[in-house]
């Protein structure tokens, strides 16, 4: 299942569809029984890889010889961005980067203000 997964997705990248095949290469689908999960960072790319499943679900069952084959789209937004948006975020993210940044500052007479 995995390789024709692949093959599709290559496939649509030679034809010039590259958001679709980086969308179907992001996670590795798991296959439970005749059910395959796939999951997907964000609503967006949901809506995308669902205007593209009927393709692909063609595509697997024709070439697996399986057309009890399904595809469970699951959405993890689990990830977070943290944004740092003052001088002084910024700087804390920084200074959690590298401690060495407190020495240059401290040495230099740098003020966080200016």
């Amino acid at each position: 299942m995995f390789l024709q997964w692949t093959k599709y997705a290559q496939r649509l990248g030679e034809k010039g569809y590259k958001i679709m095949e980086s969308l179907l290469l992001i996670n590795d689908p798991v296959l439970n029984g005749t059910t395959i999960s796939f999951e997907l960072p964000n609503e967006g790319s949901k809506l995308d890889f669902e205007s593209e499943m009927i393709g692909l679900l063609g595509h697997l069952r024709g070439h697996l010889h399986n057309h009890d084959i399904t595809i469970e789209v699951n959405v993890n937004e689990t990830i977070e961005l943290k944004r740092n948006f003052t001088d002084q975020d910024r700087y804390n993210r920084l200074l959690q980067l590298n401690p060495n940044i407190e020495l240059l500052r401290s040495t230099f007479g740098l003020d966080l203000d200016a």
